[in-house]
């Protein structure tokens, strides 16, 4: 049985408490936030966890193996680099850090304690990012040729991030897996429109190897919530929407052929569209949130490096997302990663 201690109850923080509940070989016994008020709602719900306002009693109980960190993301270095210093394990939210050199920080700290850190990449875990992954490594997309993914809400407005922070972790970590890579360079663009604290708007173009040149679009201020990624390869094109109830998955037959037409002095080719059948696969429902929570319970249980969302991942993540940034307050140009 793996005990754990969630530090940060509030807008996540109840959902790790609820899935670590529920999972075999693990249990929440203790979590940490500011707010009494969001304890004393914790304390309704599971009157068997203890709860605290000081944080350092779950890195000072021995009785405590793993430590999930919800809280906002300025703490996440500091939270994790104290847990890993008491030997705990850590599942970290996204991003792990703010700065890679953190991000480096911790995940040499985490092996030589011999701990293992993972991150909260939780769409890596979602079955249908999964199938993705499948279409691309079985080559029946064929060579890929460029993607799009487009993340937008009216909300929830967040303080300490902005909506780069807030969102694109989740679109970067998804193409990092599906791709088997970081980018290699990125151009991006971001405005503040509600207030002159943080972009709540941002368009970033990275380039992977392989010339697959990806879009990522983020926002807080959308008429509509859009979770929808769309990947262009030669053979055939697919399209994952997390919000469509009869199946998050389109696979579509189509794709561009160059034919040779011939003339009497000359020869040209031409480019034909070839239009096929679409298919909705059936690939099963699981919750992300808990298949990362039991991924996480497996690794420490079995002695198995998170390879999916470890800290690499993490450093890969924040490095791309610091160079977004950097590229925002350029105006656009180009920062190579």
């Amino acid at each position: 049985m793996i005990r754990l201690g969630i530090i940060g109850c509030g807008h996540w923080g109840p959902n790790h408490i609820r899935i670590f509940n529920q999972i075999p070989n693990s249990q929440v016994a203790v979590c940490a936030d500011l707010d009494e008020e969001r304890l004393k709602s914790i304390k309704t719900l599971y009157p068997d966890i203890k709860t605290t306002k000081n944080y350092k009693e779950i890195l000072s109980d021995p009785a405590i193996d793993a430590v999930c960190i919800a809280s906002p993301t300025s703490t996440h270095f500091q939270f994790s680099k104290e847990a890993l210093e008491h030997g705990k394990h850590v599942l970290c939210e996204k991003p792990l850090a703010l700065d890679p050199d953190e991000c480096l920080k911790l995940k040499t700290m985490a092996e030589q304690k011999k701990k293992f850190l993972m991150v909260g990449h939780i769409f890596v875990f979602n079955s249908g990012i999964v199938r993705l992954k499948e279409y691309i490594k079985s080559g029946e997309l064929g060579t890929i040729q460029y993607a799009h993914s487009e993340r937008t809400n009216l909300g929830p407005f967040r303080y300490d991030v902005n909506a780069l922070w807030d969102l694109a972790p989740h679109d970067i970590s998804i193409f990092d897996f599906l791709f088997d890579s970081a980018p290699s360079k990125v151009s991006s663009c971001g405005q503040k429109y509600l207030t002159q604290a943080q972009e709540d708007v941002a368009f970033a173009s990275l380039e992977y190897p392989g010339k697959i040149l990806v879009n990522i679009h983020v926002s807080w201020l959308d008429p509509k919530k859009v979770r929808q990624i769309t990947i262009v390869g030669d053979k055939k094109m697919v399209v994952w929407d997390d919000l469509d109830n009869l199946g998050p998955i389109r696979l579509y037959d189509k794709h561009v052929e160059r034919t040779a037409k011939f003339y009497e002095t000359y020869g040209e080719f031409q480019l034909l569209s070839r239009e096929g059948s679409i298919t909705i696969p059936n690939i099963g429902f699981s919750e992300p949130l808990k298949v990362q929570a039991q991924y996480f319970v497996d690794c420490i249980l079995n002695n198995k490096h998170p390879d999916r969302a470890d800290a690499q991942k993490g450093y890969q993540v924040v490095r791309t997302l610091c160079a977004t940034q950097r590229s925002i307050e350029k105006g656009g140009m180009p920062e190579a990663i």
